[in-house]
């Protein structure tokens, strides 16, 4: 089992714990239940089911098992994957605790300071341990890269395929006759979509917009438009859509169904900045429609 220690904050300590004490649950069947209280704060261990045997490393001081970056050692000797990589982010305690507080683990304010610490296995975002702990020098801050959390603000955008707003399912088309064909559009299927991400005190900003849209007709034709493309009106009778459209030569009896596979491919580009640094992502999604296209009957 992996042990945790879990802060506890003043508001839920005894007002009567007014001088440091150490208390031990023996009888607990799941470890030790280690509790250490000081005036503000208590730091209690609890075990994580599904991690393996073996404890969390060591004091915050560093000594004894524990590393000095808090990372507990090597996973080989708390029952953890040895090929999992413990990311620690520390942020300086303020106010920092008064004197005697257990957190300075006997030292006094001003040698040194106290830091908040979370520890996660491979992502901080993920199985987390939080805890005080003293360092005698400012801790070395996990790197953070900037493109891993451009694509983390990306992945949170929910990007999607076009929004068809024609060709329709339900429509009748008709060989000859110009097809005009354009997309709804949202933050999610066209854009702009902004959002940020951040980790180890650095934010990226992600922005993401459709640069082009690729139409499969489903008669063996393409058409790129770069734009949503332009809705149609009665009043433009016969034309040919000025910014996205197609003309059908043949009609879909042949296919499957009756009906042309169409499908709209949009490509997002989203363009970030963050950590000093800046940089273009792509990302790809279609959305499909079937069309039946028929031909004009002439009664004689």
């Amino acid at each position: 089992m992996l042990t945790r220690r879990i802060v506890i904050t003043a508001a839920t300590v005894l007002a009567t714990l007014s001088v440091p004490v150490t208390s031990y649950a023996e009888d607990d069947p799941k470890g030790d239940g280690g509790i250490e209280c000081g005036l503000y704060d208590c730091e209690v261990e609890v075990d994580v089911p599904g991690k393996g045997g073996g404890q969390a490393g060591g004091s915050g001081s560093g000594s004894g098992s524990g590393s000095t970056d808090g990372t507990g050692g090597s996973g080989a000797s708390d029952g953890r994957d040895p090929t999992d990589k413990t990311v620690c982010v520390y942020k300086l305690a303020d106010p920092q605790p008064p004197a005697g507080s257990l957190d300075w683990k006997g030292h006094e304010p001003g040698d040194g300071a106290v830091y908040e610490q979370t520890c996660g296995w491979g992502d901080v975002d993920g199985d987390t341990i939080t805890r005080m702990v003293w360092l005698a020098d400012p801790p070395p801050q996990e790197t953070v890269d900037p493109a891993v959390l451009a694509q983390r603000a990306v992945d949170s955008m929910t990007l999607l395929g076009p929004d068809i707003a024609s060709p329709r399912a339900a429509g009748k088309y008709t060989v000859g006759v110009p097809m005009w064909m354009w997309v709804n559009q949202s933050a999610t299927t066209y854009g702009p979509n902004t959002a940020s991400a951040t980790a180890g005190g650095v934010t990226v900003t992600a922005s993401a917009e459709v640069s082009k849209i690729v139409w499969t007709m489903g008669d063996g034709a393409s058409v790129t438009c770069t734009g949503p493309g332009t809705p149609y009106t009665s009043s433009e009778g016969m034309a040919q859509s000025p910014t996205c459209g197609h003309v059908y030569s043949k009609t879909s009896a042949g296919a499957q169904n009756s009906k042309f596979p169409v499908t709209a491919t949009s490509t997002w580009t989203i363009n970030w900045q963050g950590g000093g640094q800046a940089g273009q992502l792509t990302e790809v999604r279609q959305t499909n429609v079937q069309v039946a296209v028929g031909e004009v009957q002439v009664v004689r």
